[in-house]
């Protein structure tokens, strides 16, 4: 096992215990926090597969902008900051139906991982990377796309300050 191997295990790892902590904790901040760590997880893994523009979209979109936005919110909203995460039937039928699920997920998972003929075609090495590629088609064929979406979000921006002002 190379480096690169390792590196990509470890920021699987990384992914599903956050994840898991996420779903498992009982408190809102917790999990929010959790969600943190398996975003910065997430982007690890784009790194480690040379989509370094996905890894820098999911750290500014993602990190940056929907979790600080949940975070704020949690935090402002003092009601919420202690509450306990209760989800709907009790508790025994829920952990046992979720083992069950995610058992057979895990042992068909498993199945499809031994028995499918995995044809991995040859490394081939690119001379640009994908921003390059992906910033070239943003300023060039999809200007006007790209230009609608800034112009769109922009105006969901001042929007969402105007009903936070009117709110106060």
């Amino acid at each position: 096992m190379n480096t690169l191997e390792l590196v990509f295990y470890l920021f699987a790892f990384i992914v599903v215990l956050s994840a898991m902590g996420v779903v498992f904790s009982r408190k809102l901040m917790y999990s929010a926090f959790s969600l943190l760590f398996t975003f910065f997880g997430v982007a690890g893994l784009y790194a480690v597969l040379n989509a370094d523009f996905l890894a820098v979209v999911q750290i500014m979109i993602y990190v940056g902008g929907i979790l600080v936005l949940i975070i704020f919110g949690v935090m402002l909203t003092s009601k919420v900051t202690g509450v306990d995460i209760v989800s709907g039937g009790t508790g025994k039928t829920l952990y046992i139906g979720s083992t069950v699920v995610s058992a057979a997920m895990l042992f068909f998972l498993t199945y499809l991982y031994n028995t499918v003929n995995w044809h991995l075609p040859e490394v081939t090495k690119y001379s640009e990377t994908s921003l390059d590629a992906i910033g070239n088609l943003l300023l060039t064929k999809y200007v006007l796309t790209f230009l609608v979406a800034a112009i769109l979000l922009l105006i969901a921006f001042i929007g969402a300050a105007l009903i936070a002002r009117k709110g106060n």
